[in-house]
């Protein structure tokens, strides 16, 4: 049988956690900014984008960010081709989601709005999700179909 903490204990106790939740709250309103980042290819255009590859870095994703430079994105990768479907729950910035295929074709687009729960998909499976600023690829014509190069699409 365990003894009953003190009550100084149990408020220690209650502390602490009260600590470590708030912590965690905080830790998880800062933006992704140190993800490993690869250069991809759109035509004659250079996208810097951040790689989030893990369920816990592609769940964060773009949250929190309060400003982006122009040609920077962030790649979404899978581990497998399925129906990819995003929202922007704590997203600031307008987003444009280019669903992309293996070998860097894109599926469709979608625009997303700051803060919004509405989900957007893509239409067919996909692995690759690559956020933009809200028309940064319709300022340059690229539309479904258009493929990317990079080293996840076979180094195109």
């Amino acid at each position: 049988m365990h003894p009953i903490p003190t009550a100084p204990l149990r408020r220690g106790l209650l502390a602490v956690l009260l600590s470590a939740l708030c912590g965690l709250t905080l830790a998880q309103e800062q933006p992704q900014l140190d993800l490993p980042r690869t250069t991809l290819k759109a035509g004659m255009h250079l996208i810097q984008a951040q790689v989030a590859s893990t369920h816990p870095q592609r769940a964060i994703g773009l949250m929190h960010r309060r400003d982006m430079p122009a040609n920077e994105g962030m790649l979404f990768v899978f581990e497998q081709a399925a129906v990819q479907c995003f929202w922007m729950k704590n997203t600031l910035l307008p987003l444009t989601a280019a669903f992309v295929e293996d070998d860097g074709t894109i599926v469709n687009l979608a625009d997303m709005q700051p803060l919004s729960l509405d989900s957007h998909c893509s239409t067919r499976p996909v692995r690759y999700v690559l956020e933009m600023h809200q028309g940064w690829f319709a300022r340059r014509g690229i539309q479904p179909g258009f493929r990317l190069g990079g080293p996840p699409f076979g180094g195109r």
